[in-house]
């Protein structure tokens, strides 16, 4: 398959790598000077957890072909876009006239409504899904990260052409990965959101998102600020599963208990959130900006935040 990854982020990158080399042919769409900036080579330091669960340690240098023009006469057969959130519809706006027939799959984190964030691209053929990976580049060339067995997938409103998914789905086993399905995708993806800010506004009080991990007392305000969050997805339309519901609900101790194990040291999650913390800077501006995002989502609905208020201006300063 003839595969287009929109920027050489994180996410395009380690997918990207792992698509190659199960025999698709992968390019990168990236912004104008930055090939010279970059150069074609991509140093992978990254864990591979499609056949371990602690994950295969990857220490590889990628050669990675690049383009800065799209021609409106591409045959790619899908268009991979993974961005910070913010970054999306100025993508979307680009590609529009040139999505031609290709297949388009958002694997991006969303906080307004999905259908209402792919502009005239036409809905069949968009399919939504989402990484079960992480990293950051700790210099221009270097990845330090890691990606687990599964990805997420799933319908919006039964909008994506069957065939269209089906062959997205495909591409990934073919590659190794497991499909995690989603019976409703906007619900999913609107969780993860609530449940990435809660996690970057706990982690600011204790600097790091390895001491939040470590903390159960940062922990339980994790699962407290993420139960004052939940409301906001009623709000937006989006019914809250029972077991969601009950999730949140439970005492807060015995969120963080479990969420303390599942995150333990040496445990894959960890080392890609790890990772994905680079230098463990909370206050970048892609943290600085999700979280405000969704202050904003919260406050234009109505939605009392105390507890992610009160963290705010710790965050942003």
């Amino acid at each position: 398959m003839k595969i287009l990854m929109i920027g050489r982020g994180v996410i395009s990158t380690q997918y990207g790598w792992a698509l190659e080399k199960a025999g698709n042919d992968v390019t990168f769409y990236v912004r104008q000077g930055r090939i010279n900036q970059y150069g074609d080579i991509v140093n992978l330091k990254i864990l591979d957890g499609r056949k371990n669960k602690k994950g295969d340690l990857v220490n590889t240098a990628w050669k990675i072909k690049m383009i800065e023009e799209l021609s409106s006469n591409h045959d790619f057969d899908l268009i991979m876009i993974s961005v910070n959130h913010n970054q999306l519809s100025t993508i979307i706006n680009w590609l529009e006239p040139l999505v031609k027939n290709s297949t388009v799959l958002i694997f991006n984190n969303i906080i307004n409504e999905p259908l209402n964030s792919i502009g005239s691209i036409p809905k069949e053929q968009v399919v939504w899904g989402f990484p079960g990976a992480g990293g950051s580049f700790i210099n221009k060339n270097t990845l330090d990260g890691g990606f687990m067995k599964n990805i997420f997938m799933g319908f919006i409103d039964n909008t994506t052409n069957k065939d269209r998914y089906d062959m997205v789905a495909r591409l990934f086993k073919n590659a190794g990965f497991g499909i995690s399905e989603q019976k409703d995708m906007r619900n999913w993806l609107w969780f993860h959101v609530i449940t990435n800010a809660s996690m970057i506004a706990a982690a600011s009080k204790v600097g790091s998102l390895n001491n939040l991990f470590d903390s159960a007392n940062a922990l339980k305000d994790f699962a407290l600020i993420l139960r004052e969050l939940t409301p906001l997805m009623a709000a937006k339309g989006s019914k809250v599963s029972t077991i969601i519901n009950i999730a949140v609900n439970l005492p807060a101790g015995i969120v963080a208990f479990v969420m303390k194990l599942a995150l333990a040291e040496g445990k894959l999650p960890r080392e890609i959130m790890r990772s994905a913390s680079g230098s463990e800077n909370l206050k970048a501006e892609s943290n600085v900006i999700f979280v405000r995002d969704t202050l904003a989502e919260a406050r234009r609905l109505g939605i009392s935040l105390p507890r992610l208020e009160s963290l705010e201006s710790p965050i942003y300063k």
